[in-house]
């Protein structure tokens, strides 16, 4: 009976939290989908816009080629007039000067990176567009605004698990139910990521063909990827992206859906 008013606590932040949860929704013009977002397009925006230069310096800031910062942007740009120009999204391309971390990603908002380091490995101007096709895709898929809403889902969650679990005469067990419940959330939202990162890979092969670029081009930067990442990796379940090997299955599959007649000719590679 002491834990009555515990339970009725938890209970309450329970149903705060779904509620919240549940009330923000939005059909996305992209994917279809409806969507439960933490963030309004706005609010994206001046995210992405206030982070640019931190997280740009994190990678050494902004690189100095300015061959390759041209090209960076002159096909992140073409992408976004062909398939993406009614986004409300103001889309910047960056080339980072790190010429040791393999990497690219997008901040909410249309603010797109790119490291030297993954720019070099990269075979083909048709693959540097499969790299900016799926961030952009994770941009307009709104992945950023959509984990925070589940972020905060799961923390209400967690939080109440804590509540539910306290007992003063045995805190051990109260700290270990609360543990187990973080450990279970972070393990959700890892599957979240990996959701994300198969979904951008499908808007990528719709969009680029859309630019004028063939999507078998984003096998190529799975392959480039995969030798990048070299022996040692860790398990998929354990990761907040999908082992390249699997993305080409995905890919694959996405391109084979979109074109079942064939991939029509011309498209660049």
């Amino acid at each position: 009976m002491r834990r009555s008013p515990q339970l009725m606590i938890a209970f309450i932040i329970v149903v705060v939290t779904m509620i919240s949860y549940a009330g923000n929704r939005s059909n996305n013009e992209f994917t279809g989908k409806v969507q439960h977002l933490a963030m309004t397009t706005d609010q994206e925006i001046a995210i992405g816009l206030q982070s640019a230069p931190e997280v740009a310096a994190q990678y050494g800031g902004e690189s100095r080629d300015r061959a390759a910062v041209a090209k960076v942007e002159e096909v992140g740009e073409r992408i976004v007039r062909a398939a993406v120009k009614n986004s409300p999204y103001k889309f910047q391309f960056h080339l980072l000067a790190d010429q040791k971390t393999v990497n690219a990603f997008a901040l909410p908002g249309g603010q797109v990176f790119i490291t030297e380091a993954l720019l070099r490995k990269l075979h083909t101007e048709g693959e540097l567009a499969g790299v900016l096709g799926h961030e952009i895709g994770h941009v307009v898929g709104r992945h950023g605004a959509q984990q925070l809403a589940k972020q905060q889902a799961l923390q209400g969650f967690v939080g109440a698990a804590g509540v539910a679990s306290y007992d003063p005469n045995n805190p051990r067990q109260s700290a270990a139910v609360g543990q187990m419940a973080q450990m279970v959330a972070s393990t959700v939202n890892m599957k979240y990521g990996r959701n994300d990162e198969l979904e951008s890979d499908q808007l990528g092969v719709r969009f680029l063909p859309q630019a004028g670029y063939d999507p078998r081009a984003m096998i190529g930067v799975m392959e480039t990827l995969a030798q990048a990442g070299g022996g040692g990796r860790t398990p998929e379940f354990f990761s907040t992206h999908p082992n390249p090997g699997n993305r080409i299955e995905h890919i694959k599959a996405a391109i084979e859906q979109q074109f079942a007649s064939g991939i029509p000719a011309g498209l660049e590679r």
